[in-house]
């Protein structure tokens, strides 16, 4: 099962994916993602790591609680499906790139 295996390669493979999701974690610490609810009234941004940056609510809706805190949930449920989409989407990616039996990676004898 592991016939021809070089472990040296296999380290070597292992240190770029490190490599890689390293600066997939940074690149996603600097994207912004934002989502609005209610026509704009509720806008929430985060970054690709999910953490939410800002929340920005406008002032007609601090009289009216309860659109206020359904708004607010469907703003905040938008953006961490975006944030999820788009670690989804940056992990295909970067496994693309890792591909050993495509481009220069090696040959799957």
């Amino acid at each position: 099962m592991f016939e021809g295996l070089n472990m040296g390669d296999l380290g070597k493979m292992l240190e770029e994916v490190q490599k890689k999701a390293r600066e997939l974690e940074e690149r996603n610490e600097a994207i912004e993602l934002t989502a609005r609810s209610g026509g704009g009234l509720v806008k929430v941004t985060a970054n690709g790591k999910g953490e939410i940056i800002d929340v920005e609510i406008d002032d007609s809706l601090l009289e009216d609680k309860e659109a206020l805190q359904i708004l607010l949930i469907s703003a905040l449920n938008d953006v961490l499906k975006m944030v999820e989409e788009n670690k989804k989407s940056a992990a295909l990616g970067m496994m693309g790139d890792l591909n050993p039996f495509t481009g220069g990676g090696g040959s799957p004898s």
